[in-house]
């Protein structure tokens, strides 16, 4: 039976197929500051692409695929079969229906109010029944944990509204997976503490919309992340971003638009890696 869930507040959910609710409450691996984790609970419901094939148990272990579908959506489908969308607005399809989907509200590419009742979980980035007020999320969904970090957003006229925004991030086979959503500040030691750990930090580089390129390229180089995803590209070549950096990371233009990833094969020197078609 899929559970729908539209999360305004803190919610956790397992998914596996058949498996009971966990137990004890979900410990960010990823975060600085663990106790600022709250105590949450579990619910099962059942994942929506029951026909996925069965995965070796050093994949379940380990492999964790990333597709570029677009703008600022990605498709991160996990070693134990669940799909996650970034930045989900309906029209930018993935490869299938995603188990879980996350917004944010800054223009009409970045989210749906009308996303498919398929879909099991779907993650506002922002507070639609207390505006200005932060949302939190803390999601547990088969073998991904998926928490939030509010930021602020400009708004239609110039002044900022507090919490619109959603940093996203996804806690998958060791993996700490971030997605800086529509990014309008740079951030703050809280902000940092909240965040902890990213590994692979999606990062919008339209050089304007969001933050400037400089801006930017601070918060990446304070992250210090071993994989850097360019996204959100509208106007300034990429080379703009790239240039920021002084060689201090290493660049890779590639050819495909996703890449299989796991701890172990992180690279040693932070890498920013360009994805067909940003």
């Amino acid at each position: 039976m899929m559970l729908r869930l539209v999360l305004s507040t803190i919610m956790l959910a397992a998914v596996a197929g058949g498996a009971s609710a966990q137990e004890r409450p979900q410990v960010s691996q990823c975060q600085l500051i663990a106790e600022k984790i709250p105590k949450v609970q579990y619910a099962n419901f059942t994942p929506s692409a029951p026909g996925v094939p069965a995965l070796t148990l050093a994949q379940v272990q380990e492999d964790v695929v990333i597709t570029f579908v677009g703008h600022s959506t990605f498709q991160i489908d996990t070693p134990g079969g669940i799909s996650i969308a970034t930045d989900f607005n309906g029209w930018l399809r993935t490869s299938r229906t995603p188990d879980v989907v996350t917004m944010n509200k800054a223009h009409s590419s970045h989210y749906t109010l009308n996303p498919d009742p398929a879909i099991g979980a779907v993650l506002h980035g922002w507070n639609e029944a207390q505006p200005g007020e932060a949302i939190q999320h803390r999601l547990v969904v088969g073998d991904a944990y998926i928490r939030n970090v509010p930021t602020d957003i400009r708004s239609w006229g110039g002044s900022m509204e507090p919490n619109g925004n959603s940093i996203f991030i996804f806690e998958v086979a060791g993996l700490c997976i971030g997605h800086l959503g529509h990014l309008h500040h740079e951030l703050t030691d809280t902000h940092y503490g909240e965040i902890g750990r990213l590994d692979i930090v999606m990062v919008p580089v339209d050089g304007g919309l969001t933050l400037g390129a400089d801006s930017m390229s601070r918060i990446v180089k304070r992250l210090r992340s071993a994989l850097i995803l360019p996204m959100h590209r509208r106007g300034p070549p990429i080379e703009t971003f790239l240039s920021m950096f002084d060689g201090s990371f290493d660049t890779q233009i590639s050819e495909n638009r996703g890449f299989t990833v796991s701890m172990r094969t992180l690279p040693k020197k932070p890498l920013i890696l360009v994805l067909q078609g940003v």
